[in-house]
């Protein structure tokens, strides 16, 4: 019984193990080789020379790649250690050909998810650590492969969506960000002190130390927006790093409450006059 076992131990044994320490080698130097080629070519063909928009797209890539190596080596390792076996892998493969058919048939979804997240990750549409909207569900990227995307909302719930069920993408941290800030001031401020006012706001938050990292775009006044109906709305634009306009942008209202209540400028509230019933029934 011990020769028998030691006889396929040397025959076959060997081989198996021989294949397992492939399949680790394949996986843990594959990925460190596809994450070099990964870094390389975005360096040479990415549009935008930002360092974190870079990392993110490598990280990207490199999961996705990573992850389609590991599923083939397996794939090749389980077939070579079933005819290691002695199980005849012809009519395997063609029954898995058969199989793949019929699987194609009735997993269309799949299929149409995986092809949507080919196209999501080749067109660079976002990355691992983007900010996104998919189809009114907002969150952080923490997952992205061939057949969904994970994000994680400021509430901490975690929304897993097939990628072949999205129909608009929105990146709100590509590129770069924008300030879009809408101020109501009394109407009986002089406009142009108000806008003078909010525009050396913006200019001394553009040099201070802390924000001018961030701020690629002075903060100005672009113009009135509306006649509400208890104040003027003056809107203000600028532009920042990616994923920095929300704290910019929190900054920047802070600012300006504070230099509001220095020029003693008025930031109205909703008014109501309410008339005494016996007024009306004199009339």
């Amino acid at each position: 019984m011990l020769s028998i076992i030691y006889s396929w131990f040397i025959s076959h044994g060997i081989k198996i193990i021989c294949i397992l320490i492939a399949v680790y080698l394949t996986k843990h130097f594959g990925g460190v080789f596809i994450g070099k080629v990964i870094k390389k070519s975005i360096k040479k063909t990415y549009r935008i020379k930002d360092g974190k928009a870079q990392e993110k797209r490598e990280k990207t890539l490199t999961k996705v790649f990573s992850s389609v190596l590991g599923i083939m080596a397996w794939v090749m390792a389980i077939l070579m250690i079933l005819s290691e076996f002695g199980i005849d892998i012809g009519p395997l493969l063609a029954g898995a050909g058969i199989a793949g058919i019929a699987f194609g048939f009735g997993a269309q979804h799949m299929v149409r998810d995986f092809l949507a997240g080919l196209f999501i990750i080749l067109e660079d549409q976002y990355r691992i650590g983007d900010v996104i909207c998919l189809d009114g569900t907002c969150g952080g990227v923490e997952e992205i492969n061939l057949r969904k995307t994970i994000l994680r909302d400021l509430d901490g719930i975690q929304h897993t969506i097939p990628n072949g069920e999205i129909k608009k993408a929105s990146n709100l941290s590509k590129g770069f960000s924008r300030i879009n800030l809408n101020i109501g001031i009394a109407y009986k401020e002089n406009l142009e002190r108000v806008i003078k006012v909010l525009n050396k706001v913006g200019k001394e938050m553009a040099k201070d130390p802390k924000w001018k990292e961030d701020i690629t775009k002075t903060p100005q006044v672009l113009g009135v927006n509306d006649f509400a109906d208890s104040a003027v709305i003056i809107k203000i634009l600028g532009e920042t790093k990616p994923l920095r306009q929300w704290d910019a942008t929190r900054e920047l209202r802070k600012r300006i409450k504070i230099a509001f209540d220095k020029e003693e400028i008025e930031i109205p509230f909703p008014q109501m006059s309410i008339w005494p019933r016996g007024k009306w029934d004199k009339h």
